[in-house]
């Protein structure tokens, strides 16, 4: 291993040891990385050298910077951070902001000064935040001024804090960075990191609401470039990048940040990203490819004779797996098909999907070029096509957990064990079935609820669903749907017997919902992945309400 460029040695020391990490591959010829890289040159300043400095890099409302203005305010934050703040090689930067310019331009300052990247959710509250600070021990932040509330609440908490910075603040504020901005010159040299110093930490709270930070190196930053966005997005450099996932979220900084960067396209950032904010902003700039989840999709569908006029051409979905009603729904309403895939945040991007020539009914897609993906039974043994089991991933990238115990339940015998279950076809096309702790087995059958999801969605009052299994004294579990209905749509006994009998017409009848609750939204994470475990918490606590 090349001799790391970080004087502070915390990453380093908390990488899980060899033998607990997955294998990794590097077939493709666009990944053989030199022993000496950073991400923030590669993507950044290699981009003005080779002449695209006057192309449009970042879009806002009112705003538009190129790639030299977006260049030249990374390179002044950079020396904000050296010369100002203190920062060191190796240090954990924390960057709390909503989706805009300075995020990007503080993340890029913080890889280029030889820092580890810790972008947050906007929507995290101080007690979240207090975990974060913990776990990395985070010694800086620069922070958007219009959420320094809640960080303000929590710095108090964390011994390890030094240095802080808010842009957007009041004039005159002591921490204010862009008077400091302006006190330096437009010009760094980036830190001469190893292409496996870690320069993000991406917080994942799993299922059990316990954060867990991965760790990711400069080369993984560049892998991730170099095997979805060019074997299956394939973007052009004309491209307008949009869509709702934030920053910190690690869908968000491949599709807002990484992939448009690295072909030279441009990104559109929006603050708040609800469908009709989406819809406005997808005219309005001109956009031609959007990352957002099925619910997004759902949303904007009944505005599909608008979006055929925009320039609108590439559509992708992931965070969450994607309805076959919502995909046709929006094929229907569009005339585009969506880009599914399955990524994780311990992969960094997505390593299973299909291009829109190669859609097959059901289906997430194939492992992407530079993965390799499998199915395996609870040992670990390779199960044949068309057996549910565990899904198993390698490639450029993997799960490193931050000294973290967790670390040999994700990976196990050099693969990662991403926690879905899935079907794989003859022709290595992999089928979702459910996450492997929400399979649902009902008087011996196994039910996915994914599949029940599906068939629900395709009655016209319902607007949004979700399925667990629920304990059941004589089956072991039964099938509770939660239903969000269409307005005016009426949740009575009527509307539950209605939806169940149309279950068991779509799909075998041992799979319809015994038991259906109607509820006004669903639970979801900010980045619009739904919350199982609150559902299970919300039954739990109806059925204590009832007498006994």
């Amino acid at each position: 291993m090349p001799y790391s460029a970080h004087v502070d040695r915390f990453a380093e020391q908390r990488l899980p040891p060899a033998s607990q990490q997955p294998a990794y591959h590097f077939d493709l010829p666009g990944l053989q990385f030199p022993e000496r890289l950073n991400c923030a040159t590669e993507l950044l300043d290699q981009a003005v050298a080779r002449g695209w400095g006057d192309r449009p890099c970042l879009h806002a409302p009112g705003l538009t910077w190129t790639y030299a203005e977006l260049l030249a305010q990374a390179n002044r934050i950079a020396r904000v951070l050296v010369h100002d703040m203190g920062l060191v090689p190796g240090n954990r930067v924390l960057l709390r902001a909503p989706n805009n310019p300075m995020l990007v331009a503080c993340w890029f300052a913080v890889v280029k000064a030889g820092g580890i990247a810790v972008a947050t959710m906007p929507l995290l509250r101080a007690k979240e935040l207090v975990a974060i600070l913990d776990i990395a021990q985070i010694s800086h932040v620069l922070c958007d001024a219009a959420l320094a509330e809640e960080l303000d609440l929590a710095r108090a908490q964390s011994p390890w804090l030094r240095a802080v910075r808010t842009w957007g603040s009041a004039p005159g504020a002591a921490e204010a960075l862009e008077p400091a901005m302006q006190a330096h010159p437009s010009h760094f040299d980036n830190v001469d990191t190893a292409a496996t110093d870690t320069c993000l930490l991406g917080f994942t709270s799993g299922t059990t609401g316990v954060p867990k930070a991965t760790m990711h190196f400069h080369r993984d930053v560049m892998a991730i470039c170099r095997c979805w966005p060019e074997h299956v997005l394939r973007p052009q450099a004309g491209d307008v990048f949009i869509g709702s996932p934030p920053i910190g979220f690690t869908f968000g900084l491949g599709g807002l940040v990484l992939f448009p960067m690295h072909v030279g396209a441009s990104s559109v950032l929006l603050e708040k990203a609800s469908p009709p904010l989406l819809l406005d902003a997808v005219q309005s700039f001109g956009a031609t490819v959007m990352f957002t989840a099925p619910t997004t999709y759902r949303a904007l569908a009944p505005q599909g004779a608008l979006l055929r006029g925009t320039r609108l051409r590439k559509c992708v979905s992931a965070g969450e797996a994607l309805p076959a009603a919502t995909r046709a729904l929006w094929k229907d309403a569009t005339g585009i098909e969506i880009i599914d895939g399955i990524g994780a945040t311990e992969l960094l991007h997505i390593f299973i999907s299909h291009d829109e020539a190669s859609v097959r009914a059901g289906a997430t897609g194939r492992a992407v070029p530079g993965y390799r993906a499998k199915v395996v039974d609870a040992e670990g043994r390779d199960l044949p096509p068309g057996q549910v089991g565990r899904l198993a991933v390698q490639g450029p990238t993997g799960c490193r957990y931050l000294a973290d115990p967790r670390q040999t339940q994700y990976v196990q015998n050099g693969w990662n064990l991403t926690g879905d279950a899935y079907v794989m076809d003859a022709d290595g096309y992999f089928f979702y079935q459910a996450r492997t702790d929400d399979m649902i087995v009902s008087a011996g059958y196994n039910i996915a609820a994914p599949e029940v999801e599906n068939a629900l969605l395709a009655h016209p009052a319902v607007a949004e669903c979700a399925v667990i299994g629920v304990p059941d004294e004589e089956r072991g579990q039964i099938v509770k749907a939660f239903v969000v209905l269409k307005p005016g749509e009426s949740g009575d006994e009527a509307m539950v017997l209605t939806l169940q009998t149309f279950v068991k017409q779509t799909v075998a009848p041992y799979k319809y919902p015994r038991a259906v609750s109607f509820i006004a939204q669903l639970p979801r994470t900010a980045t619009g992945k739904l919350q199982r475990f609150r559902l299970h918490a919300l039954h739990e606590g109806n059925m204590a309400a009832k007498p006994g």
